[in-house]
């Protein structure tokens, strides 16, 4: 077992919230009476380890006590009671701008905030081309930052602390300001990070963004810990925590919706409409045939259909909206049907996740997680690993160019 890049022990944090307060000694004497405060617990009693060479995400409602934690992580809080040990160099990317001064250039800030960040003069002089070429702010580099957006703002200062070259990068919130060519150059230096063996811990509210690049979460709800784990599995606890009327089916399947439609049943046809034997061979025409029942009239439903591996991989999700078609008004019993021509899945077991929205996807009339199994063997496909397989052929040549193998 590797070392954690990071062990909180039994950490809390708390905040006095003053309901009348004394400013000075004079307020104090004329008023005849002390301050009046509660206390605030922003965090209680929080045990967690961050492993080495992950990333690491922080999920919870506003106030849950998220960015109290990763300011507690990077020294700028210090809690109340508890530890918390940290193994390698750290940075800290907390708020826009933070550690900027607003009438200097931005290439007197990156200098400025490099030191902060423990780089000496001679780093940040290598590094220095390195940096503004990521954060894309060329044009304006001699220019105060004070005029500078806030997503230029956030592209410079995170420029800045991934090339202090920390074995562990804190990250809160500030990603969403970044356009999506930078939210991609971002995610790309995470996987960077991944490779390299360094460890992020990152909050935002962007809960797909997390799924896509997290490997471990944690849970905070009120201040406490609610869950750790795997990212996925804890994503969707917490995704399950913000919605009414999540229950479980007699056969253990999770669903919920307002259920003015629902899904009945899932099946897994072939190109006949007839059920497959056992399994579903590699390349296959498949046929998912979902029967719904809508209690009432609904106009322009949309249906849609996830794909999960069974580890609880995302690997797809399709829907009528983006096919543009138009279902019109349902009502009663019906069936949609999605047609697969070629299923590009390696050997494996994977799991369909079935969704009825209203016209605008915004809400949900039912969804059952799992309601279908798919049992992919082998088929015309070629794999040797992942979840894909493809329709191959291989070539060889010699020095002279001419073919000797296909």
């Amino acid at each position: 077992m590797s070392t954690p890049a990071v062990v909180v022990d039994d950490v809390s944090k708390k905040f006095r919230i003053y309901h009348e307060r004394n400013q000075s000694l004079k307020s104090a004497v004329m008023r005849r009476r002390l301050s009046v405060h509660e206390d605030f617990w922003a965090l209680k009693n929080v045990s967690l380890e961050v492993p080495a060479s992950s990333t690491f995400a922080l999920v919870g409602d506003n106030g849950s006590g998220k960015s109290t934690l990763l300011k507690c992580l990077a020294k700028i809080l210090y809690p109340n009671s508890g530890k918390i040990t940290t193994h390698g160099r750290m940075a800290a990317l907390l708020e826009v701008g933070s550690g900027f001064h607003p009438e200097l250039s931005g290439r007197e800030n990156i200098y400025l905030n490099a030191s902060i960040l423990g780089m000496t003069r001679k780093e940040v002089e290598r590094k220095f081309d390195e940096i503004v070429a990521f954060s894309g702010v060329e044009e304006f580099i001699d220019q105060p930052v004070k005029n500078y957006s806030s997503g230029m703002y956030v592209r410079l200062g995170f420029s800045v602390a991934i090339n202090v070259d920390p074995e562990v990068l804190l990250v809160d919130e500030v990603l969403a300001v970044g356009d999506a060519a930078f939210q991609e150059k971002c995610a790309e230096k995470f996987a960077q990070f991944r490779r390299e063996g360094r460890t992020v811990v990152v909050v935002s509210h962007s809960l797909g963004q997390l799924r896509n690049m997290s490997d471990h979460a944690v849970w905070l709800e009120h201040g406490q810990l609610k869950e750790v784990g795997p990212a996925d599995v804890v994503i969707e606890k917490y995704l399950d925590s913000t919605r009414a009327g999540i229950r479980a089916t007699e056969d253990g399947k999770v669903r919920w919706g307002s259920g003015e439609a629902v899904v009945d049943t899932v099946e897994v046809l072939d190109r006949n409409r007839e059920q497959f034997d056992r399994v579903v061979p590699a390349g296959s025409q498949v046929v998912i045939r979902v029967r719904f029942t809508a209690n009432e009239r609904i106009s322009n439903p949309v249906f849609a259909i996830s794909l999960e591996s069974a580890d609880g991989t995302q690997l797809w999700t399709g829907n009528t909206r983006e096919e543009r078609l138009i279902v019109g008004s349902v009502e009663g019993s019906g069936a949609a049907e999605l047609i697969l021509d070629s299923l590009p899945l390696a050997p494996g077991e994977y799991t369909l996740t079935s969704t009825v929205y209203d016209e605008t996807m915004q809400h949900v009339f039912d969804e059952v997680r799992g309601v279908a199994r798919l049992n992919v063997g082998r088929g015309i496909l070629t794999t040797s690993a992942g979840y894909l397989g493809m329709n191959t052929a291989w070539a060889l040549t010699n020095e002279n160019t001419q073919r000797i193998a296909q």
